[in-house]
């Protein structure tokens, strides 16, 4: 194989994932993405510098919802290094007045259950069940390879399980440990949000809907978007891979179980 043809790959690094802030940095050899920017601009330079990458070489950033672990970096991204910025009408409509002022050219809608398509990377979108205006998240796909990113949903619906199904790779979410939050300190309402079809997966979920939508071209699964509060990674890792492997799934022999960071980029890997 030449060079040329070993570099024709799709790579993913998971910048931040945590309920303090997200991106993901995505990238063939034709775009480089992210997928969302809830952490400063700052913030989010040292992270994808951090993996031998520059902002400047981005193009695009898909929002998948407003809330600011998600959001708060996008204005000045757009801003400063001219990025194309997708999101949905709802989306935008509920950020418009939180990010500034982004010049009209560079925003663009993409509708939940539609793909924008760069250049053969192809980004899908899919709505899914969160406490926002209207929540959508991505799968993107490129050289016969897919990595599909749900980080803030109460529950996986049949729709969404067969829209990322068999996928090379996954950024799933395993908020909560159901007895730490239960047992916590947040107020009840709080906890009844998490807890609710609109709130976040908790490990036991998390886990769950890995299983149903995993498949045999999956090599590399993250756990996603931990509570600080009401979680630890290493509770998450082992929920998961127990209740995976008491189902007779090889972990770590078919596919890697990988743990992300609030604050430190996961490397940038082939998927």
């Amino acid at each position: 194989m030449s060079q040329s043809e070993n570099e024709d790959n799709l790579k993913v690094s998971v910048l931040a994932s945590g309920s303090t802030g997200n991106a993901t940095y995505v990238e063939t050899p034709g775009h480089k993405i992210l997928i969302d920017a809830g952490l400063s601009g700052k913030k989010i330079e040292e992270l994808i510098n951090s993996i031998g990458r520059t902002l400047k070489n981005v193009d695009s950033l898909f929002v998948t919802h407003e809330h600011t672990d998600h959001s708060k970096g996008v204005g000045v991204l757009a801003r400063r290094y001219g990025l194309d910025v997708y999101a949905n009408e709802g989306t935008w409509g509920a950020m418009n007045s939180r990010i500034g002022k982004i010049p009209v050219g560079q925003k663009h809608i993409l509708p939940a259950g539609q793909v924008q398509s760069l250049d053969g990377l192809d980004v899908e979108s899919f709505s899914v069940s969160h406490d926002a205006v209207d929540p959508q998240f991505y799968e993107v796909h490129y050289n016969n390879k897919s990595f599909a990113i749900i980080t803030d949903t109460g529950y996986v619906s049949d729709r969404v399980r067969g829209t990322i199904s068999d996928a090379d790779g996954y950024l799933f979410e395993c908020n909560h440990d159901v007895e730490m939050l239960r047992m916590g300190g947040y107020p009840w309402p709080l906890k009844q949000r998490i807890l609710s079809d609109t709130g976040h997966l908790s490990n036991e979920d998390g886990a769950n809907g890995l299983m149903a939508a995993l498949g045999n071209r999956t090599k590399r699964i993250y756990l996603g978007h931990l509570s600080r509060e009401n979680n630890v990674k290493e509770l998450a890792h082992m929920t998961v891979q127990t209740i995976m492997q008491g189902h007779d799934l090889a972990v770590d022999h078919d596919f890697a179980l990988l743990d992300t960071d609030p604050a430190a980029a996961t490397p940038l890997t082939i998927i």
